[in-house]
């Protein structure tokens, strides 16, 4: 069978809020067909859906995770740093679901990444301490304070690499990616205000850069009714990841077909 056939297989998750819920939709489906990535590489939502993964957690575990998670909490505000919410606020409740806090104490071999918004760089992480690398992925600016580590202040991964397929194109002889980031078509009426204009541009700007790199991979899936969701959307928890399965279930079973 094909995936029994590449004993190294890499997942790559993309950045995109709670659109990211449908990566965890892929999980449920790859584990239903036995199908195991021994390397994972992500960026922002998906960088945490990763280490959730890579840890070893259960799909429920992953959705009681973003669900239980407060994305805005009065007393987590901050007028001391650059940013509505301080990012080091969730350190604790991170430390609940990770409590070795290192990436060697990891199932699967996972890369994170992020930006270094003083050198302007990507920089992935691999080693050494694991919180406060996914804090950093996925601190959005200006939403969420960007974090220190290392002496350098650094956030969201998808601000340089949404797609960050980079570390596991050697280490892996199949490579399977999931994309939340979508761009659909829309109709004209879905851009009515400059928030929802601004929204559209960015995501246009993100896939054309990753692009490339999005149709490298040997499977790519991705879920064009996400873009119905909105990024920060919490409500929309349940609904991309029933739509990440459905897609992943049907896809992975097509493939599947293929390939007896």
């Amino acid at each position: 069978m094909l995936f029994t056939n590449h004993p190294s297989i890499g997942l790559v998750l993309s950045g995109g809020g709670v659109r990211g819920m449908a990566h965890i939709g892929l999980i449920k489906a790859m584990e239903e067909l036995g199908i195991s990535a021994q390397v994972v590489s992500g960026s922002s939502v998906g960088a945490l859906v990763g280490a959730l993964y890579a840890n070893g957690n259960s799909v429920s575990d992953m959705l009681s995770f973003f669900k239980e998670t407060p994305l805005f909490k009065y007393n987590f505000l901050t007028i001391l740093k650059p940013g509505f919410i301080d990012t080091d606020r969730y350190f604790e409740i991170f430390k609940g679901y990770f409590p070795k806090d290192t990436f060697s104490s990891l199932e699967k071999d996972l890369h994170v990444v992020a930006t270094d918004l003083q050198k302007g760089e990507q920089q992935f992480f691999s080693k050494g301490q694991l919180i406060r690398p996914l804090l950093a992925s996925a601190a959005l600016p200006p939403v969420f304070s960007p974090v220190e580590l290392n002496g350098r202040l650094y956030a969201d991964g998808g601000i340089m690499n949404n797609f960050p397929s980079e570390p596991i194109q050697d280490s892996s002889n199949y490579v399977i990616g999931s994309n939340v980031s979508v761009v659909g078509e829309l109709h004209k009426n879905a851009l009515k205000n400059s928030i929802q204009l601004t929204g559209r541009v960015t995501s246009l700007m993100i896939y054309a850069i990753n692009k490339k790199k999005l149709h490298s991979c040997d499977l790519l899936l991705e879920y064009k009714e996400l873009e119905k969701i909105g990024v920060l959307d919490r409500t929309g928890i349940e609904k991309a990841y029933a739509m990440g399965y459905d897609v992943a279930i049907k896809t992975l079973e097509r493939k599947l077909k293929q390939t007896d």
